[in-house]
């Protein structure tokens, strides 16, 4: 007891002054970095705020006068200078209020803009702070002048993140001084009471029986502790002292029938009449069945209290226990049991002692068999909820008054009912020992008719269930045979209508995680198959759809059951994870990928797609074949008859992917409207989905394929399809994959099992082996890598970075002057195939990439 309170410093002088010094000190520390932790957040405020400024100053220098009215185009700049950290929101309204491009709602209840100075405000928005910047350009249109109100707005998770590196700095001379003082200061109180240690000698050398009270001098700070010691003293004697009663009690029970069985003895010895003899013998005999069945008892309850004590557990079937109960006791009483036990739980197995539960079973039916001398005894396993198991022995005798139920169930203890019969008060008492240390209970009850109903509830073993390897792979063999064979070239979003496929596990109820994505399923199939065998007893649903037909669907609210999305539209998925529809995964597995390929953690590419020409080996070799955006301008400028309706590309106006990467062209190249007149004038076909073209190429319908998802064609051409794949001399776009936990998921641990598994070595090399997609992560071995990209790729390797940046290519009114201008120069979409209205603010059907 000494030696267990002695590790808790609970002494009352030692904790009134430590605590106090550790108040002192703890409230001077506190304010010092409240107010460094105010002094860091205007610092970063101050820092954050210049650039929230000029972005929103970039986009007031767009602010234009057009012929329907005003118009403000976002610059790229404008949202690729903020931090990569933030979610970032803007909106432009005219002098009408009137929204004219960016998010509607934001920030609508603070005033407009009356000047050019920029403004700064903390709001919520989306259920997140922000910080907003609002200025003002002044437009005149006609007799009027007024001022458009131009609002940029950031999270404040970059913010936090500088505030939080000042504040350290600051803090961590506190740091180092407060520990100091706290050790100085507990090193003095520890030599103060350095006289303790001389009670705990002498506490240590006192033999076990030796329970006096302390007769030393204490010191005055700990008189109290040396009163209390003593008062437990007496205390542990008076309980030893109850302990030995119990003994003598428990011998006492054994001696009654022993003095008596020897007292009918020696009477019989001198009886001469037989009448009188029989009596005195059947005395005898029933004394002695006492005392076997006390002894027996006693016996029992100490190998049960030893067994328990020890603590020793295994797996025990409840089947195991009847039966071995069963067997326990003499075959007439065995006839006159009625044993039932029901299907769902003939496999149930409890943990513990096997030989405490016998006995705790056994005695329940002993009593049962002696208090009910007729009848049949039930006894009934069946299962309770919160996964439990009840064992009942239901009998016909004479019951328990209900005011003597608690008291049967304790040492000695018998009820009136069964004064007659001998017993010894120990069986309940052990049933119900047995049970709780089991973690279950005991309950009497008396049954309406006659009769007890004992019933003993014990928790019971969660079922497994083993699968074996040749179950597993006849599933799998299953699921490849009804699953056509994966077509690499097929790696895009070109479903027609979303169809949704199912991967069943061996086991029924496992759980479900459900993936909606925009790769044919097909290509899904390989890496699914392959994250079901990294991790056993996970079904899968894939649900296959258009990217624009998933952006719509998942900011609308209609994939609720949707865990997990995928699509190559990495600015679709950085608006979803902008707009608050992703959840955020601090994944260790970030710390191999690119930088560029991941965003605050909601988004993470996964593969490595470059983007290529192709074309026609009858036309051309790799020798004549244009080996860069500035040759193909040329080639179409010099030959656009020979090659009218001989190219094609992504139609804008109804491929996501197509529009995200020639909006990445404009970017870049500075003839990229050059080519796309060129385009228009060589007839350019335009097609949605990219393996049309790789189809038109094979059947010698078109001589050139440009913006083309390498990881496609290359695939084709493994897949041996004749045609021919360019890598850009000049700059190489790179595309990457992308999934993000869906924020209101049902599945949270298995949507981050799949994220670390598809950012894993085992993910990486599933993707590498694929011929439809590409490993992001360099060094993963494989034909399809990031590693063999960048050794093919001859020019500037250019990817699409994640961030805010991608925001301004959705900017509905930066979109429609693109698609305008893209418009005029190749042409309308042919007849048939007018897109239908896509979001945000382009337009796609739900076939697009």
């Amino acid at each position: 007891m000494i030696a267990a309170r002695d590790s808790e410093p609970r002494f009352s002088i030692f904790g009134r002054i430590f605590g106090a010094g550790l108040l002192l000190l703890g409230c001077t520390a506190i304010g010092l970095a409240l107010f460094l932790h105010h002094d860091a957040r205007r610092a970063a405020d101050r820092a954050f705020d210049r650039l929230l400024a000029a972005s929103a100053l970039t986009i007031a220098g767009s602010v234009r006068i057009a012929e329907d009215g005003i118009e403000v185009e976002p610059p790229h700049a404008a949202l690729a200078m903020l931090s990569g950290m933030d979610r970032v929101f803007y909106t432009a309204r005219g002098p009408d209020g009137k929204a004219i491009t960016g998010y509607d709602d934001l920030a609508w209840a603070l005033p407009p803009a009356r000047s050019a100075a920029p403004r700064f405000d903390d709001i919520d928005y989306r259920d997140e702070p922000v910080r907003v910047a609002t200025v003002g350009r002044l437009v005149s249109a006609g007799p009027h002048a007024g001022w458009v109100t131009i609002r940029v707005a950031e999270t404040r998770d970059a913010r936090n993140a500088l505030t939080s590196e000042i504040w350290r700095r600051g803090v961590t001379p506190l740091l180092v001084i407060a520990p100091l003082a706290l050790a100085l200061l507990w090193f003095g109180l520890r030599r103060a009471f350095a006289p303790l240690a001389a009670m705990e000698q002498e506490l240590s050398r006192r033999e076990p029986d030796d329970l006096r009270p302390l007769d030393m001098p204490a010191p005055r700070e700990v008189t109290r502790l040396a009163q209390a010691l003593n008062g437990v003293m007496p205390r542990l004697e008076n309980a030893m002292r109850n302990i030995n009663t119990l003994v003598a009690d428990a011998a006492h029970q054994v001696r009654t029938p022993l003095a008596s069985l020897r007292a009918q003895a020696e009477v019989a010895m001198e009886e001469t009449d037989p009448q009188r003899l029989h009596e005195r013998v059947t005395r005898i005999h029933q004394n002695a069945t006492l005392a076997s069945q006390l002894v027996s008892q006693l016996l029992m309850d100490a190998t049960i209290t030893h067994r328990l004590g020890m603590r020793g557990t295994a797996s025990v079937g409840i089947a195991e226990i009847v039966n071995d109960t069963r067997n326990h006791i003499g075959p007439l009483e065995a006839a006159r049991l009625r044993i039932f036990i029901a299907p769902e739980v003939r496999r149930a197995r409890v943990t513990g002692d096997r030989v405490a539960l016998r006995e705790m079973l056994r005695n329940l039916v002993d009593n049962a068999l002696r208090y009910a001398p007729e009848g049949p005894i039930e006894l009934r396993v069946t299962p309770v909820s919160a996964l439990r198991v009840a064992i009942t022995v239901n009998d016909h005798g004479p019951g328990i008054p209900d005011d003597e139920i608690e008291r049967v169930q304790e040492r000695f203890q018998r009820g009136s009912s069964g004064a007659q019969q001998p017993g010894s008060g120990l069986g309940l008492a052990i049933v119900r020992m047995v049970a709780q240390a089991h973690g279950g209970s005991l309950w009497l009850q008396n049954r309406p008719g006659g009769g007890l109903a004992a019933k003993v509830i014990l928790p019971r073993i969660k079922p497994t269930y083993r699968k074996s390897a040749a179950v597993l792979a006849a599933v799998m063999t299953g699921l490849l045979s009804a699953v056509s064979a994966p077509s690499p070239a097929q790696a895009e979003d070109c479903a027609t209508e979303p169809t949704t496929t199912h991967y069943p596990t061996p086991t029924q109820g496992d759980p479900l995680l459900t993936i909606a994505g925009t790769t044919d399923t097909a290509t899904m199939s390989g890496l699914i198959l392959s994250f079901q065998n990294a991790n056993p007893g996970v079904a899968v649903n894939y649900l296959e759809m258009g990217s624009s037909a998933l952006y719509e669907a998942a900011s609308s609210g209609r994939l609720p059951d949707v865990d997990v999305l995928m699509s190559p539209a990495t600015d679709l998925q950085v608006r979803l994870a902008n707009d608050g529809y992703a959840l955020r995964y601090d994944t260790p597995r970030t710390a191999g990928m690119p930088d560029w390929a991941t965003w605050r953690n909601e988004v993470f590419g996964f593969t490595l797609e470059p983007v290529v020409m192709v074309y026609n080996p009858r036309r051309y070799t790799d020798a004549t074949a244009p080996r860069s955006h500035q040759a193909l301008l040329r080639l179409l400028e010099s030959e656009g008859a020979a090659l009218h309706g001989r190219v094609g590309t992504y139609d804008l106006t109804r491929s996501s992917v197509g529009y995200l990467l020639a909006e990445q062209d404009e970017q870049v190249s500075s003839d990229f409207w050059g080519l796309a007149d060129a385009l228009g004038r060589a007839g350019v076909r335009r097609v949605a989905c990219g393996r049309e073209i790789l189809d038109a190429i094979e059947r010698d319908d078109l001589d050139l394929g440009y913006n083309v998802l390498g990881s496609q064609a290359l695939a084709r051409q493994a897949d041996g399809g004749h045609i021919g794949v360019i890598y850009p001399h000049d700059y190489e776009l790179v595309l990457t994959r992308s999934v993000l936990i869906a924020r209101h998921t049902r599945q949270p641990a298995l949507a981050r099992a799949l994220v670390d598994w598809l950012l894993s070595p085992a993910g990486q090399a599933a993707a590498a082996s694929k011929a439809g997609l590409g490993s992001l992560i360099a060094g993963t071995p494989g034909p399809w890598t990031a590693d063999a990209v960048l050794t093919h790729s001859p020019g500037v390797v250019q990817p699409v970075a994640m961030g805010p940046g991608l925001l301004t290519g959705l900017d509905r009114q930066r979109h429609a002057r693109f698609i305008r201008n893209w418009v005029r120069l190749v042409g309308e979409t042919p007849p048939g195939d007018e897109p239908a209205p896509r979001a945000p603010a382009r337009a796609a059907t739900g076939t697009a990439e």
